[in-house]
């Protein structure tokens, strides 16, 4: 069986980034890796769940959603996917981190935060979303926009 392509990637060399995992046509998969993989910290459930409902609101209410194909977490809890539709990398970059900031400087309810809205909407603390954000803000901050900044480390 062949191997995915995510599966292809040297999960022991990756660090805390943003990443371009594929592209597929005028489709670019981002790797959003908030935490290194196989190191012992991830995300929790909470953590994860919360940082999805805010950033794909945000994300989606941009001037890029009409471009967002998808976002959701890793199954491994380090990061997340980013899916978009004909978009240069730095502009989904800085789409990112204004998201970032936005959903560090929100006030007020977990969007999709009511069992009407979502599955498991007992586990939202926006707090910990808060947290996460910072964290991958701090990340990006070094990140010029340039086509080297999205490449996976060799």
């Amino acid at each position: 069986m062949e191997k995915i392509t995510s599966f292809q990637v040297d999960h022991r060399k990756i660090v805390p980034g943003m990443y371009v995992s594929r592209i597929d046509g005028d489709i670019t998969t981002f790797d959003l890796r908030l935490k290194k993989p196989n190191a012992g910290d991830y995300m929790s459930h909470v953590e994860m769940h919360t940082t999805e409902h805010m950033i794909a609101t945000f994300i989606r209410n941009s001037a890029i959603g009409r471009y967002i194909i998808y976002f959701g977490p890793m199954g491994c809890r380090t990061g997340f996917y980013l899916l978009t539709r004909s978009l240069a990398n730095k502009t989904v970059l800085e789409t990112l981190k204004k998201v970032l900031k936005d959903v560090i400087m929100y006030e007020g309810r977990v969007f999709g935060d009511t069992e009407e809205e979502c599955g498991n909407y007992r586990e939202l603390e926006l707090e910990d979303a808060k947290n996460i954000c910072r964290e991958y803000l701090y990340i990006l901050s070094s990140y010029s926009g340039a086509d080297k900044d999205f490449e996976y480390p060799q």
